[in-house]
């Protein structure tokens, strides 16, 4: 695939995906943001921008959690204050015990939305089911 159409068929993903898929994607994004810090830090290198990217992610899962909807929003919003502030010193600090620590809170969460999207059903996911495959690439499958 070239990478134009590559970064068309991502961009069609996003556009086309339901809210709870969205939601995934964010997650994994912010995962993988932590994974590559993690790396980054391991080697030696520069784990700034994926920090600052995940970040981004968290800031933004923060802004836009409903509060009012769910009961449990006001836990979960202050979670991801304290991971945001863990974050930000893990960059400075360039600590990979901290990028750790929020992975380890991250995944948990992640896994819970994936299956609360697999239980909302693929009709609900405009007709398809995405899943991850094992070597970090994505691939889609109609219902």
């Amino acid at each position: 695939m070239t990478p134009y159409a590559s970064a068309a068929y991502k961009d069609a993903s996003r556009t086309t995906a339901s809210p709870e898929r969205l939601l995934c994607m964010v997650y994994d994004r912010l995962v993988l943001d932590l994974e590559r810090a993690s790396t980054a830090l391991a080697e030696g290198s520069s784990a700034h921008e994926h920090l600052m990217h995940a970040q981004d992610i968290v800031h933004e899962l923060l802004v836009s959690l409903d509060q009012k909807t769910w009961s449990g929003a006001k836990a979960l919003a202050g979670l991801y204050v304290y991971l945001h502030t863990r974050l930000v010193e893990a960059n400075v600090r360039r600590d990979p015990a901290i990028v750790a620590e929020c992975t380890r809170h991250i995944v948990p969460l992640r896994d819970a939305w994936h299956a609360a999207a697999r239980s909302a059903g693929p009709a609900r996911a405009g007709g398809y089911h995405q899943t991850s495959s094992h070597d970090g690439g994505s691939r889609v499958l109609t219902a």
